[in-house]
């Protein structure tokens, strides 16, 4: 009504020409949020264009301003349900400039969430401590996330406290729906983590959080600059499965199962007391396993009784296999239990631990013999074989009953005991198999006490491997097996013509008479050719000095050199398709060798990478693989900071991707400490930093692994561009791992160079400009310790945090080999 009334004073007042000249801007604009304006030529508005100017008026355009939620108020409260609402805390003004964005239009809330109504509403103490104690009475509020890997997910409804509200002390309240109509699924985030429990977020964008900005703190100061870019809202998967993923991220039909989670491709391994028998068993089970499951795609780690009572493992494990006859502690079963609510597979082997609806009854005359067991297959085929019993059968029990699952398994006797049930737990995909027979054990194992019953056994191991690699692929498993590849030579190769000259002088001086480099980790037999008959162990490896017989499927030498604008980093090349690990081969030759020829090792295939702490590496073909030397001044801006190589290797990966025109949108981001990540919903890779200080030099080797063309274990970069392709109708390449490699290291190199010229200040913008931490919340010390906001990096590249008490602290984390964002500390003052 208001452009009409406009449009007919126009025609009115200056004809036709300067009326149609409006209507037509209002026909080509109209489908944008634009405003418009109508003032004396003297003062238009800031910012505003003009489209029209006579005598002294003008018509002006502008966009509208979009209003963020975030911006107006401090979301404090949730309840889920239909509507969702919320609670917040806003001034008189803000309050008003909310509503009028609501009626038009203009008001935009996270998480894909559509505001239907907005109550102003006072809350008095009472009310307050009222609502307070609700919550309290209710079970705590655990969101989880999945940091290591990958998927970190919003929690279903019925996830959270679905009756009270969390933490209720505002001003405001509004109804919200989920796109579509759909109740909206957690609390509204701008910008960061998903997820709550232990890790949560603070509503506010720091691109406005006035809390932050009064604090004056030049690193807040970055993080509000890095934090203005628009970050589009990403899809979720809520419920694990394959629903979520757009067609060009389904993994491939190739008869095997992957990893479409997100999680790490963790297995964790259960089995009681640290006693000797344990121990025993960890080692049977983990070796059953293993011939099992795909090595390429899964790792079996240890899940100790103090770390499984303590830690948050659940975020990172696909499988939790339990294998202990010991009692189960009771806070620990309700820890695989909650476990198993939200998702998680389980397999107990001969365990104590059972579910609602059965129990586990002694029946002693089983115990250690040898029955035949009658297996149902998830496609209704039996499979009869020979098993060692546990010595107990499952019963029906308390509790409500749980539906049975395909797979079942009882003794072919007359009583037919239950020897094995599959149970499905909970709405959200929750799966366990039950067993008390000892597939984990081998006809070797010393439970075994007669020949005839080792004989039994050893015929029937390969149904024993049939029936148990079916329960795993069942649980989500791939049990393509694959045997490890054999290691190959080394090759010697160099970036310049200049420098291969110098390099052989160089050698020729360091090798002994054998042609043999020895270092505490392996010796370096330097060969002119290789031939079949030269063996290669993962403490001896040949190296191929020849350039001209080399050749690679998987390494285009042309293709990297091109790509490699680096003064020193990169120059020469240790390659080689299958290592034991990258990290190993430059052992012998960092200390010696001139620093203007800078060392990497490159890998197709690793067979022992190494991770983080003890963690194990996964290396499948696809992965760039490589290993840099970085040889870092002690009295430099780096070299007073070590901690930061990490943060700019990471950095260093994601440039080299988003640098490269028409892929600046690919959306890989770096999370603390050393985790490239594809948005911050899964891991795609790594960076391992090991340092020694020698003389005034840190001789740094900086191992680094990142899926390019690998869609197992989680996602690959061209995953990504195959998405964005089918998205934006672009047609972006796929990236190949030897080209993105010598982008890293150039980049890398440009990003020191800036670091030992302005300091942490010189990369902090373009550092959290990628990061996934903006806003995140955490807790300090355990699931239960106080919560603070992450603001930013410190001096030396640990976390910086608010308190809810408004002081700035560092964090450290305190070594838990899951997430390094969970159970953070704050060190101690000396």
């Amino acid at each position: 009504m208001l452009i009409t009334l406009c449009y007919l004073y126009l025609w009115a007042r200056w004809g036709r020409g300067p009326a149609a000249l409006v209507r037509a801007t209002v026909q080509r604009l109209r489908a944008s949020r634009c405003s418009f304006t109508f003032c004396s030529a003297a003062a238009p508005p800031r910012g505003a264009r003009v489209c029209l100017s006579r005598g002294g008026r003008v018509f002006c355009v502008g966009e509208s301003q979009i209003v963020k939620w975030s911006d107006c108020c401090l979301p404090l409260a949730c309840r889920p349900g239909d509507p969702y609402q919320l609670i917040a805390r806003a001034s008189v003004d803000d309050f008003s400039k909310l509503g009028v964005a609501f009626l038009e239009d203009r008001l935009q809330m996270a998480n894909g969430l559509i505001p239907q109504k907005i109550v102003s509403v006072y809350l008095r103490d009472s009310a307050l401590k009222e609502l307070k104690g609700q919550a309290s009475d209710l079970p705590a509020q655990l969101l989880q996330p999945d940091p290591e890997s990958s998927v970190e997910r919003n929690p279903e409804p019925d996830t959270m406290e679905s009756n009270g509200w969390e933490d209720p002390r505002s001003l405001g309240s509004t109804s919200t729906r989920g796109p579509g109509g759909a109740p909206g699924g957690g609390e509204p985030a701008v910008d960061g983590d998903r997820g709550a429990g232990s890790v949560e977020h603070c509503p506010l964008h720091l691109s406005s959080c006035h809390e932050c900005l009064e604090l004056e703190n030049s690193t807040i100061e970055s993080v509000r600059f890095a934090s203005a870019e628009n970050i589009p809202d990403l899809p979720y998967d809520y419920s694990g499965g394959l629903e979520g993923l757009d067609d060009d991220l389904r993994p491939e039909r190739d008869e095997r199962r992957v990893n479409v989670t997100g999680k790490a491709p963790n297995i964790l391994l259960y089995v009681g007391s640290d006693s000797r028998d344990g121990l025993d068993r960890l080692q049977q089970v983990r070796s059953a396993l293993a011939d099992c499951v795909d090595t390429d795609c899964y790792t079996l780690y240890h899940l100790p009784l103090e770390s499984a009572l303590r830690d948050p493992w659940a975020d990172n494990c696909l499988l939790l296999v339990i294998a202990t006859a010991e009692p189960v502690p009771e806070d620990l079963c309700r820890r695989f239990t909650a476990y198993l609510s939200q998702g998680g597979k389980l397999l107990a082997l001969a365990a104590s631990f059972t579910l609602p609806g059965f129990r586990v009854t002694s029946k002693a005359p089983l115990r250690d013999t040898v029955q035949t067991l009658v297996f149902c297959k998830a496609d209704g085929s039996p499979v009869r074989l020979s098993v060692l019993s546990s010595g107990c059968v499952y019963e029906e029990g308390p509790g409500e009953p749980l539906g049975p699952g395909k797979l079942r398994g009882h003794l072919d006797s007359e009583d037919g005991d239950r020897l094995l049930v599959q149970v499905p737990f909970g709405t959200h995909g929750g799966e366990a198999v039950l067993c008390q027979v000892h597939l984990e054990l081998p006809p070797s194992s010393p439970a075994v006490q007669t020949q005839e019953d080792f004989n039994l056994l050893k015929s029937s191991n390969f149904k024993r491997y049939e029936v148990l690699m079916e329960i795993l692929t069942t649980l989500g498993l791939s049990c393509d097996a694959k045997p490890a590849p054999a290691l190959t030579p080394l090759y010697l190769l160099s970036a310049t013509e200049e420098i291969r000259d110098p390099l052989m002088q160089w050698l020729g001086k360091h090798v002994d008479p054998e042609g043999v480099i020895t270092s505490s980790k392996l010796s370096l037999k330097f060969i002119s050719s290789y031939t079949s008959e030269i063996e290669i162990t993962p403490s001896a490896i040949p190296v191929v000095t020849d350039m001209e017989s080399f050749s690679s499927e998987n390494f285009n030498f042309e293709i990297y050199q091109q790509n490699l604008q680096t003064r020193k980093l990169g120059k020469v090349i240790l390659f080689a398709e299958v290592t034991p690990t990258t990290m190993s081969l430059l052992d012998g030759l960092m200390f010696e060798m001139p620093q203007e020829m800078g060392l990497i090792a490159i890998a197709v295939r690793q067979t022992q990478g190494k991770g983080r702490g003890k963690n194990a590496w996964l290396s499948p073909l696809g992965c760039a693989l490589s290993t840099l030397l970085v040889c870092i001044p002690l009295r430099s801006p780096l070299g007073q900071r070590i901690p930061f190589v990490q943060h700019l290797m990471s950095l260093a990966v994601v440039e080299a991707v988003r640098t490269i025109p028409g892929y600046q949108d690919i959306n890989l981001r770096v999370k603390w400490p050393n985790d490239i990540y594809y948005s911050d919903l899964m891991k795609l890779g790594g960076v391992l930093v090991n340092s020694t200080l020698m003389r005034e030099t840190f001789y740094i080797l900086i191992g680094c692994g990142f899926n390019v063309t690998n869609s197992n274990p989680t996602v690959c970069i061209n995953d990504l561009i195959t998405e964005y392709n089918k998205e934006h109708g672009a047609e972006l390449q796929p990236l190949r791992a030897d080209y993105l490699i010598a982008r890293t290291a150039t980049v890398l190199e440009k990003l020191i160079d800036t670091f030992q010229d302005q300091g942490p200040n010189g990369i902090l913008p373009l550092y959290y400009k990628y990061w996934v931490h903006s806003a995140q919340q955490v807790r300090l010390g355990s699931a239960e310790g106080p919560k603070v906001w992450i603001v930013g990096l410190d001096d030396s590249g640990f976390l910086l945090v608010h308190q809810e008490n408004g002081d700035v602290v560092t964090v450290h984390p305190d070594g838990n080999s899951f997430d390094m964002l969970r159970n953070l500390i704050v060190p101690k003052q000396r």
